[in-house]
Order: structure tokens, then C-alpha cells, then sequence
């Protein structure tokens, strides 16, 4: 359980540019491991799983980012 803690913290330190490429990446993980389960070749099923997880952390911190910068940009303009 610890190292989900540090991997957000590590998530928290990148930009919103960074992460969207750590999702690109992510996604095409993800596609690869799709194929390889079809094929009949994939080590492990459970890292599917664990790969859908990691898109579903790193665009949750995304949009954590994008509201905090939104609510920033409001409270200037007022």
C-alpha cells in the first residue's frame, strides 16, 4: 500500500503536459496488453486490470490540476 502512496505523490510533482503523455503511454500499455491476451501470449492478465487503475489515477490527478487552475484563474478575475 505504501508504494501506491509514493507512486501519487511522484504522479502529483508532474505537469498537466507530463501526465498527458504518461496517459498516451499508459493507453498504449494497455492496447498491447489487450492484444497479447487475445493471442494467447500474455504473462499476466491481472496487469490489465492494474494498467486501467494507473489511466484511472493518472487522469484523476489531471483533473485535479485543471479545476485548481481554473479556481485560480476565477479568483484573480475577481
Amino acid at each position: 500500500m505504501e508504494t501506491h502512496a509514493l507512486h501519487v505523490k511522484n504522479l502529483r510533482g508532474l505537469t498537466a503536459i507530463e501526465l498527458g503523455e504518461k496517459t498516451l503511454d499508459l493507453k498504449k500499455e494497455l492496447f498491447n496488453l489487450r492484444f497479447q491476451l487475445v493471442a494467447g501470449r500474455a504473462e499476466s492478465p491481472a496487469k490489465i486490470k492494474q494498467t486501467r487503475r494507473e489511466i484511472a489515477r493518472v487522469k484523476t490527478i489531471l483533473r485535479e490540476k485543471q479545476k485548481g487552475e481554473a479556481g485560480q484563474r476565477s479568483a484573480v478575475k475577481a
